[in-house]
């Protein structure tokens, strides 16, 4: 088992998580993503970009908005969030942050220093506000999910 980092279009990055991901769908655009392979394999990808929350995007602040590794593939997830931090430090920001769902361990968050920060309720569906909206993809759905926000100081 060996694995290497090595970088990603947001393309090919999309391909991969709408395959694999077991509850979200690729997001719409980053500021970068890693791949990650074992023997020329791509075996997970981790994307970054700006927080989606408004209060917390100050220009300095970094969120892992997707992770998606197959499974079976031991410290894996943990590699693609220790690169992430280390690209992030490097780039200048000051916090990255991340959110799992209540029912994920976080081990891989924890395996590089993250801290659980707060504990979100759920929330309803961005489709059941008043204005009729259509989902693009109806299989996998996060609503109604409490969820854990992680931070990390860089």
């Amino acid at each position: 088992m060996t694995y290497t980092l090595a970088p990603i279009s947001i393309a090919e990055a999309k391909k991969f998580i709408d395959s694999y991901h077991r509850h979200n769908v690729a997001p719409t655009g980053w500021k970068f993503g890693i791949s990650l392979l074992e023997d020329s394999n791509l075996i997970g990808v981790i994307c970054v970009g700006r927080p989606i929350a408004r209060a917390l995007d100050n220009g300095f602040t970094a969120e892992v908005i997707r992770s998606c590794v197959l499974d079976n593939k031991p410290n894996a997830n943990s590699m693609l969030y220790g690169a992430a931090k280390r690209a992030c430090k490097a780039m200048g920001y000051t916090k990255m942050i991340t959110y799992t769902q209540h029912s994920e361990s976080g081990s891989s968050l924890r395996a590089i220093g993250m801290k659980e920060v707060a504990i979100l309720e759920p929330r309803g569906d961005w489709a059941d506000s008043s204005v009729k909206r259509v989902r693009k993809k109806s299989t996998k759905i996060t609503a109604n999910v409490k969820r854990i926000r992680w931070e990390i100081i860089l």
